[in-house]
């Protein structure tokens, strides 16, 4: 599990294909890797990846073709920013929402919007994910836990204070740019109890 709060801003090192899947070496940035093992998940622009390989400042991690079809991976490239974020412990102070790293499906952002200090995103998502979104409801975007300002059919609203711009890679979006989508886990979960009755 994970908070949403990112860490830090790596990038992709190198990226091997194995088959159908690929593995990927990700640059760790300022995130301190010396208290995680081999074994352990990390969230990748809030995708839950297992570390299977590390060093000081570089670690390793297998992504099967599902996670490269449901993820926004297969569109990036050697040298593109990430989000990184370690998982959560039991003692941790939780600053975001419980995020599970598992991606529900992918934006993509229509517009960015200068409101002062701050920039309101405009993303659109699949018609599918339109029900567990809800105006001040929580989300994730590529790990970074946001509350909800608005949402219009397919499309919703956050706004990204100077802070968050600065800590993660939503300076580097762009009208067009794909990103990774988790909802609510309480709304998936709602979801499943109604349509099992």
């Amino acid at each position: 599990m994970f908070t949403g709060i990112i860490q830090a801003i790596g990038n992709i090192e190198h990226i091997e294909t194995m088959g159908d899947d690929s593995r990927y070496t990700f640059k760790s940035g300022k995130l301190d890797l010396s208290d995680i093992n081999t074994g352990d998940s990390i969230a990748v622009n809030g995708a839950c990846l297992t570390i299977i390989e590390k060093n000081e400042n570089t670690f390793v991690a297998d992504l099967s073709r599902e996670t490269l079809n449901l993820t926004t991976f297969s569109g990036l490239n050697i040298g593109s920013k990430i989000n990184l974020e370690k998982a959560m412990q039991l003692s941790d102070r939780i600053n975001g929402h419980m995020v599970s790293g598992h991606i529900d499906g992918i934006g993509s952002i229509k517009n960015k919007t200068d409101e002062g200090r701050s920039f309101r995103y405009d993303i659109q998502v699949p018609e599918t994910l339109t029900r567990f979104i809800a105006r001040k409801g929580s989300i994730a975007i590529d790990g970074v836990s946001l509350t909800v300002n608005d949402v219009n059919e397919d499309i919703f609203s956050v706004n990204i204070i100077p802070h968050t711009l600065e800590e993660t890679i939503f300076s580097e979006y762009q009208a067009g740019t794909r990103v990774n989508i988790e909802v609510d886990l309480i709304a998936r979960y709602l979801e499943q109890l109604q349509t099992s009755n």
